[in-house]
Formats: structure tokens, sequence, C-alpha cells
């Protein structure tokens, strides 16, 4: 790479630790040399059905994903998954990093965010899937899907699954207190005077450990935050504080002091308790929200809970806005020795339709193949959690293909643990939201530039 003092000031020290200093273990990835890279029989979670055939060693942590695997293995006699769970999320990526920096023990081909992406490119870890074949699977994939793992013109990852945002809601609290489902954040915060004036419940919730969320939100009015390509790693755009972002700060920052919505940290017992048994009206989140409710306890069945989807709420409704919450993604290391049979891997897991629907039943994914979108299975099928709506077809399925992608930077988690911070500001009350705003953008830029970026 053509910046190796930024590239090593950003993935040893930045990057790394904020991954949270995780054991560096990397064994899970294997190291034979029969493999395409990283796979070695011995330390694979999955049974090999052709010994003779070369191994690509693949980390994941999707639940089940045991299943997927054996059928991509019976049905390939060219190539073989050897899989293992390196752990999930920031944990797979602290050994990932750390495999990278050793020159050895990373996998062929690695589970990631969309989001960390470009902070693992500036680490020269991926490989461009523009030169193995990517553009054979573009056209399963909607444009803002393929946008997400996308630099100019490389691609740096293969989508598999997303979360396109939407607003579900207790249709039984609805009904019990005479509120009209919104579809504008106006009709949200009037919905939710009315609930708090009738003696209800939350309208929601505003926690301050999802940045991510919040992102989304601050997207879906306009924010650019980023103006960023891989291609020119040592150069980078930040806007944080435009005024559509500043006007969704304030917002929820209102709804906060007035008692409209809780201020309760998401993904706990606490709060998956509280949308169980009618704390809060309404739950903005994205399409993996009720495979993840169902998952962790938040059942529907005996409660009287009514739960349906609706589409977000929209700033102008002439203009609808689509945004995303999470997903991820296969891409190719540089440790990879058979750089295309990992591509081939990396392309064609979960792309039959027998894989892609058991990723559906047993791993609660929301995939991203317009194959599998287009589905009479997938789209059709009623949802049990939303009493029998076809959700995916009424409401996730136009979300993803209206979503144009999103630009990531190359250092997501530490602006993500910054905006946590002006999150609990906007929440405490200690600056106002736009002014929250205007500091992250300056600690951001600040940032940057000590990282050595020419902030644009």
């Amino acid at each position: 790479m053509k910046t190796k003092s930024l590239l090593a000031v950003v993935s040893a020290g930045a990057l790394l630790a904020a991954l949270a200093g995780c054991s560096p273990d990397v064994s899970a990835g294997g190291g034979s040399t029969d493999s395409a890279g990283g796979g070695d029989a011995g330390s694979c979670s999955n049974t090999i059905v052709n010994k003779d055939a070369p191994q690509v060693s693949v980390w994941a942590w999707y639940p089940n994903i045991n299943t997927v695997v054996d059928m991509f293995n019976k049905s390939h006699d060219d190539v073989q998954v050897c899989w293992s769970n390196a752990g999930q999320g920031a944990d797979e990526y602290a050994k990932f990093s750390t495999a990278i920096a050793a020159g050895t023990g990373a996998p062929d081909v690695v589970m990631l965010e969309a989001e960390v992406v470009p902070g693992f490119i500036l680490q020269d870890a991926l490989v461009d899937l523009s030169e193995h074949g990517a553009d054979d699977v573009k056209a399963n994939f909607s444009a803002g899907a393929w946008k997400d793992v996308s630099s100019g013109d490389s691609v740096y990852a293969i989508p598999v699954d997303g979360g396109p945002m939407a607003m579900i809601y207790r249709a039984d609290i609805f009904t019990k207190y005479g509120i009209t489902v919104p579809t504008t954040w106006d009709e949200y915060a009037a919905a939710a005077q009315q609930l708090k004036d009738a003696g209800g419940p939350f309208m929601g919730d505003f926690g301050s450990n999802v940045p991510a969320w919040f992102t989304a939100l601050m997207t879906q009015n306009g924010q650019k935050a980023w103006d960023y390509e891989s291609a020119d790693p040592q150069k980078i755009g930040i806007d944080l504080n435009d005024d559509g972002s500043k006007k969704v700060a304030d917002y929820w920052q209102d709804l906060v002091k007035k008692g409209l919505v809780d201020t309760k940290d998401q993904f706990n017992t606490d709060y998956i308790g509280g949308l169980a048994n009618g704390s809060y009206a309404t739950y903005v989140s994205a399409a993996w929200a009720p495979g993840y409710l169902t998952g962790a306890g938040a059942s529907t069945e005996g409660d009287g809970a009514q739960w349906q989807a609706a589409p977000l709420p929209q700033w102008d409704p002439a203009n609808p806005v689509s945004v995303n919450w999470g997903g991820s993604t296969f891409a190719v290391t540089t440790q990879a020795k058979d750089k295309d049979l990992a591509a081939t891997v990396a392309k064609e897991l979960y792309a039959s339709d027998e894989e892609l629907q058991d990723g559906v039943d047993t791993q609660t994914i929301f995939p991203l193949n317009q194959k599998m979108l287009a589905s009479d299975a997938f789209a059709t099928t009623p949802v049990k959690f939303f009493n029998g709506q076809t959700a995916n077809k009424d409401v996730y399925i136009p979300a993803e293909n209206a979503y144009e992608g999103y630009t990531y930077s190359p250092f997501t988690t530490y602006y993500y643990s910054e905006l946590t911070k002006s999150m609990v500001s906007i929440i405490d009350g200690s600056k106002s939201g736009s002014q929250s705003l205007d500091d992250l953008q300056k600690t951001m830029t600040d940032y940057a530039k000590a990282q050595g970026f020419t902030v644009k």
C-alpha cells in the first residue's frame, strides 16, 4: 500500500485497541499448506465431504452455519469449506487484525460486518474481488447492498444479510389508546404525546448504546457522514453536523426531555423484557428484529402482544428514504493462497436456494440475494412474530430495494465510541443535540488528522 505510515498508525493502534484488546489467539483459522490458505481439516468445525478437494478456511459466527457449510460441501467437488468460529464481531476482528499484523494465521474467507470493511482495507487485509469475478454476482444484490461493500470500482466483500429498517409496533397498544400508525416523524412525536397524556407506555426508546441505529436515522435525513475511497486512502471528508443531522438529534432530545421515550440501553434483558411486557409501543429497528426478539425470549404467544411491522416514519413523505442497520458479508483475505478459489466460496456460500432458505429458517438472517427476496417462500410467507402479517413483502423487501447504500469510514469503531458519548449528552441534557454533533464533528476531524489523514 502507498500509505505505510498511515496504515501502521490505524491498524496497529487505533483499530486493534478499539476492538477491546481481545486475545490474539488466531488458531481457529488453522494453517495447513494443503489448503487455499488458513484451512486445516483438523481444525474444522464441520465435516469435510471430499477430502481430496482443496479446502478454503472460513471464519464466521452465524448460528447454525454448519448446516449451510454441509450443504455447500456436499454440492461442491472442486472445493471444501473448513469452517471455524473465531468469535463474534469485535472478538473475531481483533484476532483477524492480529493475524494480519503477524503476516500469518488469518483465514481465507472472513465474515465481516460491512461497517468494518474499510478499516481492514486500510490494513491491506482484504482482496479486491473485482479482480476475482465479483461482477458475476453483482446482479444478485440491490444497488445499495453492493455499494456497502464497494469503493470506487473495487469490491471488497460479498453481501449476505442486511438490516433494512422499519418500525415494529404493538397493534394492541395502538388500538387501546386510539393511535394511528405514524408515517412521519412529526406524527410519531404526536402519537408519543397522545400515549403519555393517556397514561400509556413509552412510544419507544433512545438508548446510548446503539450508535449505528442513530447513524442510520441521521442518514435518513440527509447526512453524508463520510467522503472516502480506498483508492485515495489518505483523504477523507467528514460531515457529521449538517442541518438534517442536527434536526434528528434535537428531535430525539425533545422526546427524551418530554418523557415520551425511554433511555434504556438496548440489547439487555431489562430492555427486552420491556418490549415483551408492553413498556414500549414501538421498536424502531431492522429486519432482523423479529428473529432477535424471538431468540431473546420476547415471545408473542400467550401474552396478548400483537406485533406488526410498518415502514420507517419519514421526514419528507414525498421523498421517502430507506436506511439500513446491520448486515454481514464474506471477504477474501490477503493471506489466502488461492484467491480465486477463496472468492468462489465467498460468492457461492449462501447462494443456493437451499442454503438461503436454511439461513432464513435457522439463522434468522434477512437475505440480500434478490432471488431469495423475490421468492414466494420468503416474500409471501406469513411471519409468525407479526401474527401472520406478510411483513417481508409489505415492509422489509421494499425497504431493502429502495436502500441506496452507505459510505463507511475506515475508523467506524472509534466513531461509534465517540457518537455514544454524544448520545449520552443528548440524554442527560448536558448539551443540545446540535451542540453534541458540532463537538463530534471537531472530535472526528481532529482524530482523522492525528491518524495521518488529510481532511477534505
